[in-house]
């Protein structure tokens, strides 16, 4: 599986905010409340955040040479799922605030009641603290080039490549 590139996620959060920008203009025109999320919101966000970042340092201590106890794999593959969901959903979240917050900006001095354009703010704050606990978690979940690549590590011969089709690497006698 792939690393989640920074630039596809900061592609689509430019998309998004375009959106958010575009949703919070019309909202704005036709006198509708402006589509942000309530700050309670930051709870859940917290909450998926923690729980990443808890599942990849549990990982990543494996990985790393703690390997007393067995890391059940499947355990391993929902946590690099998360964390890819969790950079994703944070891209979203983070680029649709940054729109409505861009909207809000044109009318900070107009307005004596701040408070959507603050909460746009703090909850475009909590969707890159996601992008960041998703990346880094992902990065946890990675196995170093020696345990899978099939690369020789420094001062280790090349592993060995099968002569044959019918070559395993266990003997089935």
């Amino acid at each position: 599986m792939k690393l989640t590139s920074p630039w596809v996620l900061l592609a689509i959060s430019g998309a998004v905010g375009v959106l958010g920008w575009l949703a919070a203009v019309l909202a704005t025109r036709y006198s509708l409340n402006t589509p942000v999320l309530p700050l309670n919101g930051l709870i859940t966000m917290g909450i998926i955040v923690v729980l990443t970042l808890i599942l990849g340092l549990r990982v990543r201590r494996w990985r790393n040479g703690d390997k007393k106890k067995m890391l059940n794999p499947i355990l391993a593959a929902w946590t690099l799922v998360l964390a890819q969901a969790c950079a994703y959903t944070g891209s979203v979240l983070l680029g649709w605030h940054a729109g409505i917050f861009l909207d809000q900006l044109q009318l900070w001095n107009l307005r004596s009641d701040q408070t959507l354009a603050w909460t746009a703010l703090a909850m475009a704050g909590g969707g890159l603290v996601m992008v960041g606990v998703g990346l880094m978690v992902e990065r946890f979940c990675r196995i170093p080039p020696e345990d899978g690549d099939g690369e020789a590590a420094p001062g280790r011969p090349e592993p060995r490549k099968p002569k044959s089709e019918g070559e395993y690497a266990y003997r089935g006698d």
